[in-house]
């Protein structure tokens, strides 16, 4: 009698994450160049033939692993409402998207940490900021249409960038503090600007 559609899902999503795992980790140990598909399969307690199974090499690997990873992101995003964002941040308050964000940035942590560090992807931080300002910041300037202060480019560049590096931080520094601090210190950081936030009263 054949196996259950469930059954069978449920296998291919073990053997992925079986698989992703052991990327990560030997990423983290000698960099992804100097990983190997059979260092791959042997971490993973697989065989070459399942690992081919699922991708086409190793670069596959890696680019479905990231791809997942942002597009889990994608409903967090969306919901943002650009006018709750300005409310919230008018009144220092954690905007409980960004909080989600931080939350799910956290349950994908050892991905993050390699990833965003110096034996991970260089091409991952640009990918996040890519994201952040298709789905976030863009519907901000899209608020403001005629009256921004500085060219768009730059300010979507800066903002994201921030973002980016603040996040980057937070994996670098040990997760120190929780993500409903860290959305809260985002809506700080962006509100009050670079100089403010060093006790300047500009």
């Amino acid at each position: 009698m054949p196996e259950s559609m469930d059954k069978i899902d449920g296998r291919i999503v073990r053997t992925r994450q079986m698989l992703r795992d052991a990327l990560i980790g030997l990423m983290e140990e000698k960099g992804f160049e100097a990983t190997s598909v059979s260092d791959l399969t042997s971490r993973a307690g697989l065989n070459r033939g399942t690992f081919y199974l699922h991708y086409k090499d190793k670069y596959d690997l890696l680019e479905q692993s990231k791809k997942e990873l942002i597009e889990g992101l994608l409903p967090y995003f969306r919901r943002a409402s650009p006018k709750l964002m300005i409310e919230l941040a008018s009144e220092e308050e954690a905007n409980p998207v960004i909080i989600s964000v931080f939350q799910y940035l956290a349950e994908h942590a050892s991905f993050m940490k390699v990833m965003l560090g110096p034996k991970g992807d260089p091409s991952f931080p640009d990918a996040l900021k890519q994201v952040m300002k298709e789905q976030l910041f863009e519907k901000l300037v899209e608020l403001q249409p005629g009256n921004m202060a500085v060219p768009r480019e730059f300010f979507l560049a800066y903002v994201t960038s921030a973002n980016v590096g603040v996040i980057q931080h937070w994996f670098e520094s040990g997760m120190n503090y929780s993500p409903a601090y860290m959305a809260l210190l985002l809506t700080r950081m962006t509100r009050r600007g670079p100089l403010a936030n060093l006790g300047f009263g500009l």
